[in-house]
């Protein structure tokens, strides 16, 4: 629809006419349970009354709603033609009074995009289950609002669903006369209401705690899943972790939760990792664990629950303007996430995690030609939607990582309080936050921000150090770089540990100073005079948000002795920094691939662990030069085999190389391993590996191997879904199901994917996971004419999520050559009037697979 991207520029016209008293909103749901044909409901009842003022009678504007039709429209009392003033995105509003009540009853249709109101039929029991998810402007597809995040107001929900079901909103809930009814809620943003309805399994507990003026805070708990998924629901560590994470935001914003219960549900089908609905949050499914798991996903988890819960602060009770400032909600939410995890929970080695992963989203997001300032110019909300990106987030959060370095912890939360009590239920832009910091740290924030938060790219940082004949420091500099295209160099407040191995081989620091990078050279006084380093690592602790680089020594040093690093931030940040020397074609990748398997299996951090292997496998699949590929492969199973016999049987470390191991096994003896580990689980014989259990969720990463090999085939996948006859079940055998080396099969993937929409969100998703394997680039390669052929429709036709799944999906990186990257360069060159968020996306991909190509260059070289 044309009217369905709202401009930045509308928005703000619209927020300068309108203030929003209050909303009503009431939602028929008993179609969901179907009809006597058998054929799921396409719509809904959904009844909005609007009460709002505008600044001036007589003026006009207009309604977001994204529906198949609308029943009826009155304003004012006055009943409008809806044929006539509704388009299909927008209801057009004219001479509007001083005082104005508008109401619209409309037919909204369920979604299975995960956009809306999501509806999911369970396979297994045939139960049906609704939730919404609307970040950042798809409220419009269940109610009639005015969708920007400036137009806050209160709401009240009331629900009737079909009979048995719950149902839960922001507010607390109860029936009345058939009909769910919600507590008003405070003033929020349209985009972080909530519905959630069906038979869903649900939980309860309670957080209380004595505020300081004596009174009693009392926050109801709840959380839920689907019934399938029940015997895996782990509720309480879910609320030890609430529990935690309300302690630390209390003691810590000095404002307490405003929002009265806290209920989480964790849905299926879901596109994003979670979403901060105040007393609502959704989170996808998957973090309800169906199989054995390492601790890092469980670190994960919990970071999840903090960083939604931070919203409640950042992002819920004070909300930014319009989403060029999305990061004051979300680079806040993902820095106290980890904050306040390592803080108030178990997970206390949290900040390694941040460095090794986190930032590796940022690193990579903050090099494509897409790359922006961490406070984005955002024109539209298809800009915004591209926006949730690793620069938002990740590099976001590092920025603040970076901030509580230069400012201070206890100013940087006096400013949070600060803020928090200044613009509770309003909006806020860049300059509101910095007021507040620079009252309580002192420090000249607008400088700060001009190099932090409006410009892009990540500069790299590297020691120079110059010896004396007696073996000492004479100079140790950091020289500051920055990529020509973004050319700005920045403050950075670091420090530089020298190490060097003790008497019994461990490679540890003896001497560390801090020092304020600025400039292109900066010379690191504290450290003149100190003994010869064998490594010296620039940002050690982490503190700042850079590219570490090595002077020779130093990497010598950690080609040899990287395993002997006895600290586990230190060594994680050594293997991000050798990761982003790949990715830039400063290492060959073969060498990382050696790196790794010389040392990955000395690495304590199981999360470290698992982001090492899905380092190697992609610079297996993208960055070795294709004559190697095979031979890389070939070593990375066999170390992965080694180490998987090597490891504690039952241990976590165990559980991590066999799932790695599955994912590179390609020979004749690796795929009869699988078999037989897959067999002795049926209890047939097979083989063993002592302590390793084959669970459900193993089993089929196993079959995924298998099927794509060509050993496993559709009867032995559907033997399996019998076996496993669930919805997590379902989307397994789906993407083995595209997986397997056949025409045919690859043929019949693109068509349910491209050329029809019947799929859900979950299933597309699964549909090109298996279509994309690296190991059937030939398969695939005739595809790579038929995306560029196809991608402006989808986007045109498909909701926005299918679209960005599709064409981030289905690019043809696996065809990494010369003649894609022109296809890729032709197809942008016509077609300079798409639409931009479409050619972001074309764009990222050609960057990453020109990059490819450098270092598969880079690589060939090596090896000549």
């Amino acid at each position: 629809m044309p009217g369905e991207n709202l401009s930045r520029d509308e928005a703000h016209e619209r927020a300068g006419l309108l203030f929003v008293d209050g909303y009503e909103v009431a939602l028929d749901l008993r179609s969901a349970v179907g009809d006597a044909t058998g054929e799921g409901p396409r719509t809904f009842r959904s009844v909005t009354t609007i009460r709002f003022r505008a600044n001036e009678a007589g003026t006009g504007t207009f309604v977001d709603l994204i529906a198949p039709s609308v029943t009826a429209v009155s304003l004012n009392g006055e009943d409008l033609d809806p044929a006539a003033v509704f388009d299909g995105s927008r209801i057009q509003l004219e001479n509007l009074a001083e005082d104005n009540e508008l109401i619209v009853d409309a037919q909204c249709a369920y979604s299975r995009t995960g956009e809306g109101m999501h509806r999911f039929v369970d396979p297994e029991d045939g139960e049906v289950y609704l939730y919404t998810q609307y970040e950042p402007a798809d409220a419009r597809r269940v109610f009639a609002n005015f969708e920007q995040p400036d137009l806050k107001a209160p709401y009240r929900f009331s629900v009737r669903a079909p009979e048995g079901w719950t149902a839960w909103s922001n507010g607390v809930g109860e029936l009345v006369d058939g009909v769910w009814r919600f507590a008003e809620t405070k003033p929020i943003s349209t985009y972080i209401t909530a519905v959630v309805a069906g038979p869903y399994h649900y939980v309860t507990d309670s957080y209380e705690r004595e505020l300081e003026d004596g009174s009693k805070l009392v926050v109801p708990l709840g959380a839920m899943c689907r019934k399938g998924l029940a015997p895996y629901f782990d509720a309480d560590d879910i609320f030890q972790v609430t529990k935690q994470g309300l302690d630390f935001f209390h003691e810590n914003f000095d404002y307490p939760y405003p929002f009265g219960k806290y209920d989480q549900a964790f849905v299926p089908e879901y596109n994003l990792g979670a979403m901060e609905n105040p007393g609502m949050v959704t989170f996808r499914e998957e973090y309800i664990f169906r199989g054995k798991v390492t601790t890092a996903s469980y670190e994960r988890r919990a970071n999840v629950i903090l960083h939604e819960m931070a919203h409640m602060w950042f992002g819920d009770l004070v909300t930014m303007v319009w989403w060029d400032d999305l990061w004051l909600k979300e680079s806040f939410a993902d820095f106290m996430g980890s904050f306040s995890m390592v803080e108030a929970t178990r997970f206390t080695n949290g900040w390694i995690t941040f460095a090794n992963n986190r930032k590796a989203w940022a690193y990579r997001a903050d090099q494509l030609p897409s790359t922006h300032p961490v406070t984005a110019d955002i024109r539209d909300l298809e800009d915004a939607k591209l926006n949730f990106d690793g620069i938002t987030y990740a590099k976001g959060a590092s920025v603040l990582k970076q901030l509580v370095a230069y400012v201070g912890r206890d100013a940087f939360l006096e400013g949070a309080r600060r803020y928090f009590k200044r613009h509770a239920y309003g909006n806020t832009r860049l300059g509101d936050l910095l007021s507040v910091l620079e009252e309580t740290s002192g420090r000249d924030m607008a400088s700060w921000s001009r190099s932090w938060l409006q410009t892009a790219g990540v500069n790299s940082l590297t020691p120079q150090v110059t010896l004396s004949s007696e073996g000492r420091i004479t100079e140790l500099a950091v020289v500051q770089e920055a990529a020509a295209s973004h050319p700005e160099l920045r403050p950075h407040r670091v420090a530089v540990g020298l190490y060097r191995r003790t008497d019994v081989g461990a490679l540890e620091r003896y001497a560390r100073a801090e020092v304020d990078v600025d400039g292109p050279r900066t010379v690191v006084a504290e450290l003149a005079g100190a003994e010869a380093p064998e490594l010296v690592l620039v940002n050690d602790d982490d503190l700042t948000y850079c590219k570490i680089r090595f002077d020779a020594e130093s990497l010598a040093t950690l080609r040899e002795r990287l395993g002997d690093m006895t600290d586990p931030l230190a060594r994680a940040l050594c293997w991000s920094a050798l990761w982003n020397l790949t990715r830039d074609a400063l290492m060959p990748a073969r060498d990382f691939v050696g790196l790794v398997l010389r040392f990955a299996g000395r690495e304590s951090d199981i999360g470290v662990l698992q982001m090492l292997h899905a380092w190697a496998r992609s610079a297996l699949v993208h960055y070795v030069a294709p004559e190697w590929r095979e031979e890389g492969g070939r070593l990375l199973a066999e170390g992965a085999l080694r180490e998987l016999r090597l490891a504690e049987p039952g241990s976590q470390h165990q559980l991590t190389w066999a799932r790695f191991f599955a994912s590179v096994a390609s020979s004749a003896a690796d795929l009869q391993l699988l078999q037989g580990l897959l067999d002795a689980g049926e209890g047939a014989g097979g083989a063993r590996i002592d302590g390793l259990e084959v669970d459900q969720e193993m089993r089929w990463a196993f079959l995924e191997t298998l099927t794509t090999h060509g050993v496993a085939d559709e009867g032995v996948l559907a033997a399996e879904l019998a076996r496993d006859d669930t919805a997590s079940g379902k989307r397994h055998q789906v993407r083995c199901l595209a997986s397997r080396p056949s025409e045919a099969v690859k043929a019949q993937a693109w068509a349910q994917v491209v050329e029809s929409d019947a799929l859900s969100n979950a299933l597309v998703e699964a549909t090109i996971a298996g279509f994309q394997q690296a190991s059937q680039r030939e398969l695939t390669a005739p595809y790579a004419e038929k995306y560029f052929a196809a991608i402006e429709r989808v986007w045109d036709e498909r909701s926005i999520q299918i679209g960005m799944d599709v064409v981030r999906g289905l690019f043809p990186s696996l065809q990494d050559s010369q003649g894609t990257l022109d296809a890729t360069d032709a197809w942008l060159d016509s077609h300079e009037k798409a639409a931009p968020a479409l050619r972001r996306l074309v764009l990222e991909a050609r960057d990453d697979l020109a990059r490819g190509l450098r270092a598969q260059a880079c690589d060939g070289a090596s090896g000549a």
